[in-house]
Parts: C-alpha cells; structure tokens; sequence
C-alpha cells in the first residue's frame, strides 16, 4: 500500500471560507423573498380605485321647525354614514343633528324614519325622514327663513337642499 498523502491546503483558499460567501448570498436572496412576499400580499389587498359617493335625489321641506327629507330616487343611503349639517338664512344651527338618533341636543325626540336609530338604517327611494328643531337651537327657523341642508356621507358630497320656511 500506498503511505497516505498528507493533505495540503490551497495557498489560495482557507476550507472554512468557502462557505461564508455562500451563505450570505442565500441569506441575501431569501431576505429579498420575504420582501417582495410581503410587499405583494399588503397591495393585492388594497382597493386602488376609490368608491363613487352615492348620489340620490332628496327633497326637502320646512312645516314650522319640523323638516321632512323624502328620498325620491338613486342609491340607497346608509344613515349611519350620513352627516347633516343644517343652516338657517346662511347660519348654521348651534347643534347639528348626529344621525340616527332618538334624542339630542338642540332637537326634538323622536326623529322619524331612518334618522331614528331604531329604524332600518338603510333609506330607500320613497321613504321620509323627519326631524325637529328644538326651540333651544339657535337660530330659530321663522316664517320665511331659508333653510339649506347638506347631506354627506363618508364618501363624499351626496346633495344639496334649500328651501324657503
């Protein structure tokens, strides 16, 4: 048999760093994986085109400090997500309604139809709500008066109204 040959390390290279450039560019590749992975999942679940505001037509009137909204057509609206802001000849109303609501400052209980939080949210085409400002609100709906209202919801501006009292 043959002595055994010693082995002999490369001038050029160490056994023990061969690897370290090897893992560092695994740990590199797997690290921009886990990136792009997460990147990819956050957008697919971002909704990129913005919801329409609904639009609906509403007419509005004034009987005393009683106004009545009827819903004439277009989308239905969730009142949940509808703000009210009333004004009185260009002056807005100290306390604005928080629709639904039964009972709030500045209006009388018992808003009827969707504006009453014990009634179906949704409001329809057809369908009437009613509120009444209370004799603590200022300023006072007078004989006369133009009323304005501005109906919004959380997506954007669905109508103005006006009308003389």
């Amino acid at each position: 048999m043959w002595p055994p040959v010693p082995f002999r390390e490369s001038p050029h290279r160490h056994p023990t760093r061969g690897s370290a450039p090897l893992v560092g560019s695994l740990l590199v590749v797997g690290l921009a994986v886990v990136v792009a992975t997460v990147a990819a999942t956050a957008l697919v679940g971002v909704d990129t085109a913005p919801e329409p505001a609904p639009t609906a037509a509403v007419e509005l009137s004034v009987d005393g400090d009683t106004l009545r909204f009827t819903h004439e057509s277009g989308d239905t609206l969730d009142v949940r997500t509808l703000s009210v802001r009333i004004l009185v000849d260009g002056e807005p109303l100290a306390h604005q309604p928080p629709v639904p609501f039964f009972s709030s400052t500045g209006f009388e209980p018992g808003p009827t139809g969707p504006f009453n939080s014990a009634s179906d949210p949704e409001w329809s085409a057809g369908e009437t709500a009613s509120l009444t400002v209370a004799s603590t609100n200022s300023p006072t709906i007078e004989s006369g008066s133009i009323v304005s209202v501005r109906l919004t919801t959380d997506a954007g501006r669905v109508i103005r109204l006006e009308t003389e009292a």
